[in-house]
């Protein structure tokens, strides 16, 4: 925006901070990007045309924080990204357009932020161009599908080795990098764990879950229904994983 001389504020709008910027210039269109608190009345009232935001999932589903992350955590294999008016709700106001994604089993939080963030200039275009030919469109979410998502600390991302393999192959994708990791304990030491596989390596039912059923290359951890293989993971002290303990 500064080597095209056009005038931006940058910071907090809340609180009326922005209020100043605003009077003074011309706004049409009021632009929001995963903003993540909610946008008070007297910011959306400020644009002569439209206030919009731009969020990571197919509203009215996964409206909240982090969406692309609880998406992959609940094994979604579609989500998307979804320009829709501003209200003083959570993620609530009617829908301009949507842009569907695929959800591969490989791909991470990472990876899936990284193609919201290719696909935004192109949905703020079109968006923009709706705008500029009066043909914006916008249609009321049925609010009685929508879902709930909060925000996420690094605290969030321990694993339960009771859960199945599937549940646990999805947690660490999702969290993988550059977000903190997904976690456990050995010895009361944090291990962030990054990336792991399924593995076809025999267990017994038995067994705890969370043991460390085999050492000698990458460690291979029993679940409920079968194993996983740690392929990525940081330790603290720098200690060996052995053989016949448990991670908890």
């Amino acid at each position: 925006a500064k080597s095209n001389s056009i005038v931006f504020f940058l910071g907090n709008p809340r609180g009326g901070k922005a209020g100043r910027f605003i009077g003074e210039n011309k706004i049409d269109v009021l632009l929001s990007v995963n903003y993540i608190y909610l946008i008070e009345q007297d910011l959306i009232d400020w644009p002569d045309k439209y206030a919009i935001n731009l969020h990571g999932s197919l509203l009215p589903r996964y409206r909240g924080r982090t969406p692309h992350v609880w998406a992959i955590i609940n094994n979604e294999s579609v989500t998307g990204i979804t320009a829709h008016l501003i209200d003083t709700g959570c993620d609530s106001g009617p829908v301009i357009e949507q842009i569907k994604i695929n959800i591969h089993e490989e791909q991470t939080g990472g990876d899936l932020l990284e193609i919201f963030n290719n696909e935004y200039p192109n949905l703020i275009a079109s968006v923009l161009d709706q705008v500029k030919k009066d043909s914006v469109n916008p249609i009321a979410q049925d609010h009685s599908q929508a879902t709930y998502f909060g925000k996420r600390t690094p605290d969030d991302g321990k694993i339960q080795w009771t859960w199945s393999k599937e549940r646990i192959y999805n947690w660490v994708r999702a969290q993988s990098r550059p977000y903190p990791g997904a976690f456990s304990f050995y010895r009361e030491n944090r291990i962030i764990i990054h990336k792991i596989k399924y593995s076809s390596h025999g267990f017994d039912y038995n067994d705890n879950n969370g043991l460390l059923i085999n050492t000698d290359q990458n460690p291979i951890i029993k679940t409920p229904n079968g194993c996983v293989e740690i392929i990525d993971y940081i330790i603290e002290e720098d200690l060996e994983l052995t053989k016949g303990e448990s991670l908890s």
